[in-house]
């Protein structure tokens, strides 16, 4: 048989039944006694009332199932702009089908269906405040898609709320209210690489709020003749009016009191060594110090004249206007390891971290005041009264190698140890690295790659210093020789 006889097999099938159906209509008319004249008009209103029953059954139906999905009280909590969100609820998916929920998009949300009737919806918001998303749903074929409306809510991301004012250029002694640096140091004549320098500095939000300046200050330099290391920073009081000066002046004051004596000083590289040697000799010790002292201890109360000075050519201005912290140290490397000195006043911190060997050596203690917040100051007079007090500030190492080198203001060290118990325990030194080189991915914050002659660290540095910790919004300064 071709395809046209199968086609009219087909055809005079369906004109069969129809046409026993026809009779079988006819026959049931006539049981019911139902006349030929009548017969139009009753099959008319036969089939109007069972349509007209049959929507009102449909529409029942899908009351009904709108009923239950509204019974099931679904609510939407509120969620934070810029952080993650995540929610997951039931819907009835063998009595409804075709689900979407409008307005998701726009806010940064997706939705995703995992077992059957479980729904998650989820997303970082990208809108602050109220809001109605639709849930759109069909019930019964031939019904309407049906609708309910879901309040969700986002607050702003607290960091939002914060106004970054730019501080006014013409304001005495201004300052840009951030600052970076990398400090490329070229490999040895062997090839062998050195250890670089990356710094950044960020005025802190509630600085930035009011349009203040930044305090904090840092300084760099690297001596290729005779390979020392120095970095400095200091931490302006936010109460001192001008201690974003002060800060500057005692970072430049202690780079350029240090490089000077250590261009070329055959005396003190001789002190190391022969110290190095002999570490029980306490005259070998004594010598060390001594050359310590004269670079330290010496550059120390150099920038505290320096801004003294500065703060005398101010005639509407006392010392203490100038208030600053100050760190800084001195490294070199030699074929037995490395010596570093340090001098640290104020809070804030310095340490040598070392990685591979597990271990965090502060280089001082976090220098308190008097009263429970406040700190002591390069500035104050009585520093540099007592030696024994000043000479617990000072510090000298020698250790094989190390991973790190850090000086930071407290507007780092606080958020990141909150106290100073925390400050001598490696294992959060080791957290802290790894949130430098990981960054905060929930926040957006970009990790720094301290990795050799990468100069986008400081790029990368001053990004990170942006990281978010409630209640933390001082100005952040660090640097790193590594």
């Amino acid at each position: 048989m071709d395809r046209k006889q199968r086609m009219a097999t087909r055809k005079n099938l369906t004109v069969c039944r129809l046409n026993d159906s026809a009779r079988a209509l006819d026959k049931a008319m006539q049981n019911a006694r139902v006349s030929s004249a009548d017969k139009e008009s009753f099959l008319n209103w036969a089939i109007s009332s069972l349509w007209n029953t049959f929507k009102e059954e449909r529409m029942n139906q899908r009351i009904m199932i709108e009923n239950e999905v509204r019974q099931l009280g679904l609510r939407f909590p509120n969620g934070t702009v810029k952080k993650e969100y995540y929610h997951s609820f039931q819907l009835p998916v063998d009595k409804i089908d075709v689900i979407e929920l409008s307005g998701i998009d726009e806010l940064g949300l997706t939705l995703e269906m995992g077992k059957p009737g479980e729904f998650f919806l989820f997303g970082k918001p990208q809108k602050a405040g109220d809001f109605t998303l639709k849930l759109r749903y069909t019930t019964v074929e031939g019904e309407p898609a049906s609708e309910l409306n879901i309040p969700i809510a986002f607050n702003p991301s607290p960091r939002d709320l914060w106004r970054n004012v730019p501080t006014d250029p013409n304001i005495p002694y201004y300052k840009p209210d951030c600052d970076k640096e990398y400090l490329k140091v070229e490999a040895g004549k062997d090839g062998s690489p050195k250890k670089d320098i990356v710094a950044a500095s960020q005025r802190g939000r509630s600085h930035a709020q009011e349009g203040k300046a930044r305090d904090d200050h840092f300084s760099l330099f690297h001596c290729d003749e005779s390979d020392w290391y120095i970095i400095a920073v200091a931490d302006g009081a936010g109460s001192a009016k001008y201690s974003r000066k002060g800060s500057e002046v005692a970072c430049k004051t202690v780079i350029d009191h240090c490089k000077n004596l250590l261009l070329d000083n055959p005396d003190f590289e001789t002190s190391i060594r022969e110290y190095e040697a002999e570490r029980d000799n306490q005259e070998k010790r004594t010598n060390v110090t001594r050359h310590v002292i004269d670079i330290i201890y010496k550059g120390a109360m150099k920038a505290h004249e320096a801004v003294k000075k500065v703060a005398e050519a101010n005639e509407e201005s006392k010392i203490k206007d100038f208030a600053t912290t100050l760190m800084f140290a001195v490294c070199k490397k030699y074929d037995f390891g490395w010596f570093i000195a340090s001098f640290w006043v104020g809070d804030g911190a310095i340490c040598l971290f070392d990685e591979n060997n597990k271990t965090a050596k502060l280089l001082g203690t976090p220098d308190e005041g008097e009263f429970s917040g406040q700190t002591r100051f390069l500035t104050m007079p009585e520093i540099f009264r007592d030696p024994e007090v000043v000479a617990k500030r000072l510090r000298m190492a020698i250790v094989p190698d190390f991973t790190a080198l850090f000086l930071m203001s407290d507007g780092v060290s606080d958020p990141m140890f909150e106290t100073d118990k925390n400050l001598n325990d490696y294992a959060k030194w080791e957290e802290f690295y790894n949130n430098l080189k990981n960054g905060f991915p929930e926040d957006e914050i970009g990790g720094v790659d301290l990795s050799d002659d990468n100069e986008a660290a400081k790029d990368q540095l001053l990004g990170w210093l942006d990281f978010w910790s409630p209640g933390n919004h001082d100005d952040r300064t660090i640097a790193i020789l590594y």
